[in-house]
C-alpha cells in the first residue's frame, strides 16, 4: 500500500541533506555506469576476438613442411620435406574419428593463366570440396570443387568474387566461362567468397587436386594438410581433443618423414584455436578485472549511502526518540531508515544504467579498435546488477537504522 507520509518524509529529508544526497547518488551512479560500461567493453573484445577468428573454422589445422635443423638417424640437417599422398590419405584413415573435414592444397608452379588472350596474376591450387568448409568459404553463384572432380580428374574451375569482379564484371555470370591454364582449358563452375577476409584472400583459383597434380606434373606430392575437428561441449573439451590430435599428427610425419622429435621447424602447424585459446584467456582476466574495479566502484557508492545514512540518524535522533516514546516499533524506525537508503540507491542506480546503456546504443557501433568490436552488455546483466545494488544499498542502511533502534528515549529527547 503507498504510504504518502512516508514518502513526503522522505523528500523532506532529501532537501535537508540535497548536496550529500547529491553527491551519494553520483557515487552510487557513476558505479554503475562505470561497472557497465567496462562490462560493454569486455563484451566488446569477446566480439573482436570471435571477428578475428570467424576467416576460418575455429577448429581448423593447418600443416606444411619446411627444412629440418636437426640431424636424425644419420640424415643431415637442412633437408626439406616434403609432404605425399600417402600422408594424406593415412593421417584421414588412422584418425578418422577425430577429423569432421579433412582436406589438401597444392600449388602449382610456373602456370600461367590467360582469359580472352589477357595473362591474369592469380594463383592456382588443386585441392577438395572440403576445403570449402575448413576455410569457412561460401558459395556465389554455381557450385564448388566435388569428389566427382576429384575422381574423374575434371578440368573445372572456382574463382573468387574478386576474380570476378576484376575479369568478369562486362558479364553477367562468369559460369560456364573457360580460363586457359598453362594451354589447359577450365570451365568456371562456381565463385566463392571468405568471411572475414580481406580482398587478398580472395586471389586463389582452386581446381582439383588430382587434376593439378597430373596436368602440372605435380606426381603425389602436396603443399598443405588442412583439417577441420569435431567442436565438443565445452572449449577446454575441445582444446583438449585438439592438443592430442595434434600431437599424434606430428608423431606421426616426424616418423615417416625422418624428422627428429625435437625438432620444431621441420613440419609447421596453424592452429587457430590455440591463438584463440590465449586470446580468450587474456579477455576472460580482463573481463575479471573490470567485474573487479566496478564492484569496488559500487563497494564505494554503497558506503556512501551507508554514511549519509548515519549522518541522517545521528539529526533526527530526537524525532526518532519522540516516535518511539509514542510507541513506534522498533521495525518501523528500520523501515523509515531503510526506505531512505533504498530509494536513493534505485534512483542513482538507474540512472546510471540508462546512461550506460545509452552510450553503449549510440557510441558502441561507431566503435572501430582491433579486437574490440560493437561493445554491448546483455540488459539482464546490468538488471541484475542494479538490483544486487540495491539490496546492498538497503543492507548499508540496516545498520544506521538498527542503530536508531537502540538509542534510548530519554537519550534521544535530550539531544540537541
Amino acid at each position: 500500500m503507498f504510504d504518502i507520509e512516508r514518502w513526503q518524509e522522505i523528500f523532506d529529508t532529501i532537501r535537508k541533506n540535497k548536496l550529500r544526497t547529491v553527491l551519494t547518488g553520483i557515487s552510487v551512479a557513476s558505479g554503475i555506469f562505470i561497472l557497465v560500461i567496462l562490462l560493454g567493453f569486455g563484451q566488446g573484445m569477446q566480439n573482436g576476438i570471435d571477428n578475428e577468428f570467424k576467416g576460418d573454422a575455429a577448429t581448423s589445422i593447418w600443416v606444411w613442411p619446411q627444412r629440418t635443423t636437426l640431424e636424425y638417424k644419420g640424415l643431415n640437417p637442412g633437408r626439406r620435406v616434403q609432404l605425399r599422398n600417402e600422408n594424406y590419405e593415412t593421417v584421414s584413415k588412422i584418425f578418422d574419428e577425430d577429423i569432421k573435414k579433412a582436406s589438401v592444397l597444392y600449388f602449382p608452379i610456373d602456370v600461367q593463366v590467360v582469359y580472352n588472350n589477357d595473362l591474369l596474376v592469380y594463383n592456382v591450387a588443386g585441392t577438395n570440396g572440403n576445403l570449402q568448409v575448413i576455410e569457412n568459404e561460401f558459395i556465389s553463384e554455381g557450385r564448388y570443387i566435388n569428389e566427382k572432380d576429384v575422381r574423374e580428374n575434371a578440368k573445372v574451375a572456382v574463382i573468387s568474387n574478386k576474380i570476378k569482379r576484376e575479369v568478369f564484371s562486362n558479364l553477367e555470370t562468369p559460369i560456364g566461362e573457360y580460363l586457359m591454364i598453362s594451354g589447359a582449358g577450365f570451365k568456371i563452375v562456381g565463385v566463392y567468397g571468405e568471411y572475414g577476409r580481406d580482398e587478398s584472400e580472395e586471389e586463389r583459383i582452386f581446381i582439383p587436386i588430382t587434376t593439378a597434380q597430373l596436368a602440372f606434373n605435380g606426381a603425389d606430392k602436396i603443399n598443405n594438410l588442412n583439417f577441420m575437428l569435431p567442436e565438443m561441449g565445452s572449449f577446454e573439451e575441445t582444446v583438449a581433443l585438439n592438443d592430442r590430435f595434434t600431437a599424434k599428427l606430428l608423431e606421426y610425419l616426424k616418423l615417416y618423414h625422418g624428422v627428429a622429435p625435437e625438432d620444431d621447424r621441420a613440419i609447421r602447424l596453424y592452429n587457430p584455436i590455440q591463438e584463440a585459446k590465449r586470446f580468450y584467456s587474456l579477455g576472460k582476466a580482463i573481463e575479471l578485472f573490470f567485474w573487479a574495479v566496478g564492484f569496488l566502484t559500487l563497494i564505494a557508492g554503497v558506503v556512501s549511502v551507508s554514511n549519509i545514512m548515519l549522518i541522517v540518524v545521528k539529526e533526527r535522533t530526537r524525532e526518532i526518540g519522540i516516535r518511539k516514546a509514542l510507541g513506534a516499533k522498533p521495525w518501523s524506525i528500520v523501515g523509515m531508515i531503510m526506505h531512505e537508503a533504498i530509494f536513493v540507491t534505485a534512483v542513482a542506480g538507474f540512472t546510471g544504467l540508462i546512461f550506460s546503456m545509452a552510450l553503449l546504443e549510440f557510441v558502441g557501433p561507431e566503435i572501430e579498435v582491433d579486437y574490440i568490436l560493437n561493445p554491448s552488455v546483455d540488459f539482464n546483466v546490468a538488471m541484475s546488477t542494479v538490483f544486487l545494488l540495491i539490496c546492498a544499498g538497503s543492507l548499508a542502511g540496516f545498520f544506521p537504522a538498527w542503530k536508531a533502534v537502540k538509542v534510548q528515549v530519554i537519550e534521544a529527547l535530550r539531544d540537541d
